[in-house]
C-alpha cells in the first residue's frame, strides 16, 4: 500500500474531475498512460482508433485527449482537425503522440490545434505531469516563452 501525502491526496481529488481520452491502438501503451493517469486520480477512456474517439467524444466530451497520429481507421490528424472543428470540444486540450521525430509532422499537429507533441519512445511519467500541466492551465512547453 503506498501512502500519498494530504497535498497527493488534495490533488488527486481535483484531477477527479476531469476525463483523459487516450486515442491509441497499442496495448502496451494505453495500458502504461491507464495506470499512470488513474494513479494521479484522473477519469480515463481508452479508444482504439480514429472512428472510436470521434463517438466517444461525441458520448462525453473530454477534458483532454492523448492522440497517437498513427491509428486505424482515421488517423489522429484527421482527428485532431475533426475536434477543434465542433464547437462543443472548443476548451478540449489535445497531445498528439508520434513514433516519428519528423519537425514537419509536429509542425502539423500544432497547426491543427494540438497543446503539444511528444515523440515515441517517451516516460510515462513525464507524460502525466504533461497532462496535469495541462489541465490545471499551466502553459504547455510549447507555448511557454
Amino acid at each position: 500500500m503506498t501512502l500519498r501525502t494530504l497535498d497527493e491526496v488534495r490533488e488527486a481529488n481535483v484531477n477527479m474531475s476531469h476525463t483523459v481520452l487516450v486515442v491509441e491502438d497499442e496495448p502496451n501503451i494505453v495500458l502504461s498512460l491507464q495506470f499512470i493517469l488513474r494513479q494521479a486520480g484522473f477519469t480515463v477512456r481508452v479508444a482504439r482508433d480514429g472512428d472510436q474517439a470521434l463517438r466517444a467524444i461525441d458520448d462525453y466530451v473530454p477534458n483532454l485527449v492523448i492522440l497517437d497520429i498513427m491509428l486505424p481507421k482515421q488517423d489522429g490528424f484527421a482527428v485532431c482537425e475533426a475536434i477543434r472543428a465542433n464547437a462543443a470540444c472548443r476548451n478540449v486540450k489535445i497531445i498528439m503522440l508520434s513514433a516519428k521525430s519528423r519537425e514537419a509532422d509536429k509542425e502539423r499537429a500544432l497547426a491543427l490545434g494540438a497543446d503539444e507533441f511528444v515523440t515515441k519512445p517517451f516516460s510515462t511519467r513525464a507524460l502525466g505531469k504533461m497532462v496535469k500541466d495541462i489541465v490545471t492551465l499551466k502553459k504547455p512547453a510549447h507555448q511557454a516563452k
